[in-house]
């Protein structure tokens, strides 16, 4: 279809774009192939190889926290049901994650949530595998000390099966050896292969990992698309009809300049692609200003992959869980349920100073009350855990995840968003099986869990996958958007990112999102057919 037909003349861009992650990256590139002219306006730095830090005590360099003057890439947001990990820069969460790309197993594209809109296995079958070639994940090539535990982990309790290296977005080349574009016939950047140092979310320094500014928009600037960094959204308005078939007005301010420049460009079409954390936001504000028509679903049916993270420090000073990249193996526990060993670089032991005994409990008293016991019962091993020698090389994360259908919706607060229980059973940091595996783990390694102490503290659980917020529905009385990422109310307005999820993936989302938005944009027609 042609969402265009109408566009008024003289409008700075065909389609404007609000974010660069995985949603705004793919509709970058496509639109420009399609000969729109595009323009991407991204709240983040563009960052390069010299800009990320060595470790993850270079705080400076590695959060986004523009108040003190700190320009990083990774950014943690703090709410009432869960505590927030995302990618802030040109490439979005391709910066900060740990490049693994799974598909969801069938029970996600089977959800009631959304499979009452289309037969989603049959309409993502094409666009999983090309996001697959384009974002180049490959099987990973080597296992690590701590995938082998995973592996015997999974012997021991009877799902050697459900054991298996996982699908990554890296070049695997020769080690620093720098080559020509090895993935689009010589059209992408010069590539190094991987040295396997473990820094994927620190920030790759070595051109090996497959981050978005070396395939999509890479390849969308050469189909003259522009990026503009270091520039916010904080206001977008209709030209003429309240519909926005005649055009929008975006507003934008910088992210980094101590005096705020200012500025706003014309567009025929709109795509929100900001993620969780800027798209809902932002219409939840736009919805009581400049654009009312907006669903009254904006902010609902919130999720996350039902998350654990646990980290298993070994006393072993022979054992290094830092070596290989970030995700190189997954455990299916079973058809619900996942488990992930996840690496830092050596050096990068940031998280140590939240760390607390693994304690689960139904109240902070009687967690806390464990914590103690726990501290009294084994004070030797608890000081081996803060004061180990490296944090990273001693220690193994693992990410539990789990398919659960339950959701909380994201409102407007005094002092920003907030959260508030929705549906299901409220997002928890304590999940059985996740301890028990976490202990079964720590047996094999010669280690101790350990958890993070706002989980422990407020029973908060974290996520690196934050979901919804702006879903799927057949009308506007169900969602923000239709099965074609159209928002309702609107012409020419998209929503592409991770809020447009409707399901519980269960498992990294990133290559859903790419393959969702490639979808979107497959039903937009060419430019030419109407200039």
């Amino acid at each position: 279809m042609n969402v265009l037909a109408n566009r008024q003349r003289g409008h700075d861009y065909d389609f404007i774009i609000i974010g660069s992650g995985f949603g705004g990256s793919v509709s970058a590139l496509r639109l420009s192939e399609k000969g729109y002219k595009v323009l991407v306006l991204e709240k983040g730095k563009r960052l390069t190889e010299k800009d990320f830090p060595k470790r993850n005590w270079s705080l400076k360099k590695w959060f986004w926290l523009p108040a003190f003057r700190f320009f990083g890439f990774f950014k943690i947001t703090w709410f009432r049901h869960v505590t927030i990990l995302s990618g802030v820069g040109v490439g979005g969460g391709s910066l900060v994650y740990a490049n693994t790309l799974p598909v969801p197993t069938p029970e996600f594209f089977k959800a009631p949530s959304w499979a009452h809109l289309a037969d989603w296995e049959k309409e993502l079958g094409e666009f999983y595998p090309l996001a697959t070639k384009m974002l180049g994940a490959v099987q990973c090539p080597r296992l690590e000390i701590g995938d082998r535990a995973l592996k015997t982990l999974a012997e021991q309790i009877g799902k050697a099966e459900g054991f298996e290296p996982t699908k990554v977005a890296v070049f695997f080349g020769e080690p620093e050896k720098t080559v020509p574009d090895p993935y689009f016939n010589g059209r992408g950047p010069e590539r190094a292969g991987c040295v396997f140092c473990g820094g994927c979310m620190v920030g790759c320094r070595y051109n090996a990992k497959n981050t978005l500014d070396k395939n999509y928009l890479y390849l969308a600037e050469r189909h003259e698309a522009v990026i503009q960094a270091e520039a916010e959204v904080y206001d977008v308005v209709p030209v003429g009809k309240a519909d926005g078939s005649e055009g929008f007005r975006v507003k934008w301010r910088s992210s980094t300049a101590l005096f705020k420049k200012r500025g706003e460009y014309t567009c025929s079409g709109i795509v929100f692609s900001g993620g969780v954390l800027g798209t809902v936001p932002l219409l939840l504000k736009l919805k009581q200003t400049s654009l009312p028509n907006l669903s009254d679903k904006v902010g609902s049916h919130a999720r996350t992959n039902s998350e654990s993270l646990m980290g298993i420090t070994t006393f072993d000073k022979e054992t290094v869980f830092s070596d290989g990249i970030a995700i190189s193996s997954i455990l299916h526990t079973d058809e619900h349920s996942h488990l992930e060993p996840v690496r830092y670089s050596a050096g990068s032991g940031f998280w140590r100073l939240l760390g607390a005994p693994l304690a689960q409990g139904r109240n902070v008293v009687v967690r806390m009350a464990m914590v103690i016991f726990d501290l009294l019962r084994h004070p030797v091993k608890n000081l081996n855990v803060f004061f180990i020698d490296d944090w990273a090389k001693r220690t193994q994360i693992l990410l539990y995840m789990r398919t659960l259908d339950s959701a909380f919706r994201f409102s407007r607060g005094l002092f920003g968003m907030k959260t508030e229980a929705e549906m299901g059973v409220r997002p928890t940091a304590f999940v059985a099986e996740a301890g028990d595996l976490a202990k079964r783990y720590a047996g094999i390694v010669n280690g101790k869990p350990m958890v993070l102490l706002t989980e422990t503290l407020f029973g908060i659980p974290t996520t690196a996958h934050i979901l919804g917020g702006c879903v799927m529905g057949k009308d506007r009385n169900e969602g923000v958007i239709d099965k074609d990422n159209r928002v309702f109310g609107y012409r020419n307005m998209y929503i592409c990112d991770g809020s447009m999820i409707s399901a519980n993936p269960g498992v990294n989302p990133s290559l859903t999102i790419t393959a969702l938005t490639e979808r979107a944009m497959s039903q937009i027609s060419e430019k030419s057919r109407y200039v």
